[in-house]
């Protein structure tokens, strides 16, 4: 079982940057590949960008790509999102995600993570 916890959320002005942050508890975290969804108001989850279990590999969706960088540290169960450039159209509901893949590095599908956070709010306005 994996707890996960956001914070660093809240409001920016566009062209502005935020970084967003997931505290887990539970056993193994280590072993879990690590993502971030979003999800805007009358829109289906997204898929922001994932980190395997060692940080070794990254992935992201083209819409953040060059923008957005997840990283984590294993020492303290976090994972984060730095978000530079922000656009209104990142705005969103965050959600941390992980999910036990041992056989892939990295996992895109929301079907594919076990453990969600609770989402913490994004707004990109001036």
């Amino acid at each position: 079982q994996v707890q996960l916890v956001e914070s660093g959320g809240g409001l920016v002005q566009p062209g502005g940057s935020l970084r967003l942050s997931c505290a887990a508890s539970g056993r193994a975290f280590s072993t879990y590949c690590m993502a971030w969804f979003r999800q805007a108001p009358g829109k289906e989850r997204e898929f922001v960008g994932a980190i395997s279990w060692s940080g070794a590999t990254t992935f992201y969706s083209d819409s953040v790509k060059g923008r957005f960088t997840i990283s984590r540290d294993n020492a303290k169960n976090t994972v984060d999102l730095q978000m530079n450039s922000l656009k209104p159209e990142d705005t969103a509901v965050y959600y941390c995600a992980a999910a036990f893949v041992p056989q892939v590095s990295i996992a895109t599908l929301a079907t594919d993570y076990d453990y969600w956070g609770q989402g913490i709010q994004v707004t990109v306005s001036s």
